[in-house]
């Protein structure tokens, strides 16, 4: 036995030093990327062979004598793969400020034949970039559709309509631009199965996201389009009077964007008529206003959808192959089921690792522990709400229940969740009662995949709990169960393990299943 633990822990070091040489690799590549783009807007030659021999001779001499004898040899191939990143055509998205973009990740999924890079500049550098020959395109976000417009030679109809453009190539000496935004619109609300054909549609905002939307809304036949901002005709003083009829609503504005995800701009209730609603808000992946009408029992889709599809279609462009690109958006064709099955891998693996995985559940039932496992297996930073509101409050939930009593205990809980549930990526352990106050429940839906884990109530300890002590276990549960299961997206249901390692190995199993 012990020597099997011996080799355990052995495997487990190896497994943490492939980790960081898969890190390392990834900055490597990246940076190689970076000098290929530097070398090409100062007119240097990609390839130094000379560079690259003293290089390799240098790190000979200096390796350890276990690996001397292969570091040529690997190092040789990691430049090979470096000279071959270098060489591929040059792409990126253009911003002004791109901290969190999922761009790069989503095209390097869609296609292998180009790199692709974060372009932030100021306004007063664009003629400069477009000028430069570093990049053969680009797409362009907010605040530069309109300017890259300004700045292409040939459009597409959906730019033309729009006066948008968020996809940009160069080519025969021309700036050719197209504008995806309008078919990622259309796959959001195909893939929910929501129509606006024959419908009244209120679209919030009137930037560069609502001109695509509203081109979009006309192609699909939408019988009626309100337009609703500050300064418009129909604004937010007067949009139930004059829009109250409106079937389907779209969100074209930031409000609900993390990290102010409490803001919501309409109160649903007040439309009779209303069928869906869509956001183009991505972070979170379930913004209040989807949230309140999931609640109210209508149809939703949110922005992921949309940003994945418009970048597969850019993607299409960037690649040359015009005739798919060319299909995708015509409401007179199907969208092709290979383009279908390739977007939604893509919106499958962001949402699960945008979410957080998030485990509720009864006092005493294993959440912190399954947590901390989930945290190590998949590379997550883990969050323990109970050990945040110690570190944040100085005190520990059963000091504070002793001391000042469950309500102010509750408030202080809700602080701690909202600060820390709205984040992207993270393994959550949730507090027993964390389903005891209604306004968790917006924070633990929006950012997470939420998993009830159920366990017998004979297997629960209510050691260092004082309510389960207090109340009972058996009452504690009754009034909660209800809201275990309707505030999760998923259920673990177990039995007692005769091993604790048993527990672990089929939970994670269960809930990477899940998230396939």
């Amino acid at each position: 036995m012990g020597e099997r633990l011996d080799l355990k822990e052995l495997r487990l070091k190896l497994d943490d030093i492939d980790n960081e040489i898969l890190d390392l690799l990834e900055s490597r590549v990246a940076i190689c990327r970076e000098i290929g783009n530097y070398k090409r807007e100062n007119g240097i030659a990609v390839l130094d062979t000379s560079r690259e021999e003293e290089k390799l001779k240098a790190l000979e001499e200096i390796a350890g004598f276990e690996s001397k004898i292969y570091v040529r040899e690997l190092f040789q191939t990691i430049m090979d793969i470096a000279k071959e990143h270098q060489n591929k055509p040059a792409f990126g998205v253009l911003g002004r400020t791109l901290a969190h973009t999922y761009s790069p990740e989503i095209h390097s999924i869609f296609d292998t034949s180009y790199s692709y890079s974060v372009i932030e500049r100021e306004p007063e550098e664009l003629e400069t970039l477009f000028k430069s020959g570093v990049f053969k395109g680009f797409n362009v976000t907010i605040p530069y559709k309109k300017n890259a417009f300004q700045m292409c030679d040939e459009v597409d109809e959906a730019s033309k309509e729009s006066g948008s453009v968020n996809t940009v190539v160069f080519e025969d000496g021309k700036v050719k631009g197209w504008n995806t935004d309008y078919f990622g619109f259309i796959y959001m609300l195909h893939r929910k199965g929501i129509s606006v054909s024959g419908r009244k549609v209120l679209v919030l905002g009137t930037g560069g996201a609502a001109s695509a939307v509203f081109y979009a809304l006309k192609t699909l036949g939408a019988s009626t389009i309100y337009a609703c901002d500050l300064d418009t005709e129909i604004n937010y003083s007067n949009v139930y009077e004059r829009a109250g009829d409106a079937q389907v609503i779209v969100n074209c504005t930031p409000v609900g964007m993390y990290p102010k995800v409490d803001n919501s701009l309409l109160d649903l209730t007040k439309f009779e008529s209303l069928e869906s609603c869509a956001d183009v808000v991505y972070n979170p992946s379930r913004t209040k206003f989807l949230l309140e009408a999931e609640s109210l029992g209508k149809k939703t889709c949110g922005g992921l959808a949309m940003l994945v599809a418009q970048a597969y279609k850019s993607s299409r462009i960037f690649a040359g192959d015009l005739a798919e690109a060319a299909l995708l958006g015509d409401p007179d064709k199907e969208i092709p089921e290979q383009a279908e099955k390739k977007i939604e891998n893509v919106i499958t693996i962001l949402e699960n690792r945008m979410r957080n995985i998030t485990i509720i559940g009864m006092p005493g039932s294993g959440k912190s522990l399954l947590a901390k496992y989930v945290a190590t297996v998949t590379g997550r930073t883990l969050v323990d709400l109970d050990v945040a509101f110690t570190e944040k409050f100085g005190r520990t939930p059963a000091e504070v229940i002793s001391e000042s009593g469950e309500d102010t205990f509750r408030e202080m809980e809700s602080e701690v969740s909202a600060e820390n549930l709205i984040k992207s990526g993270l393994v959550i352990s949730c507090g027993g009662g964390i389903v005891t106050r209604d306004v968790n429940k917006f924070y633990l839906r929006c950012n997470s995949n939420v998993f009830y884990l159920e366990r017998p109530l004979t297997a629960l300890t209510d050691k260092d709990r004082p309510l389960s002590q207090l109340n009972g276990v058996e009452k504690l549960y009754s009034q909660r169960k209800d809201k275990y299961e309707t505030w999760c997206d998923f259920k673990l249901s177990y039995d007692r393990f005769e091993e604790k390692q048993d527990f672990y190995d089929t939970a994670i199993a269960d809930i990477l299943g899940k998230l396939k």
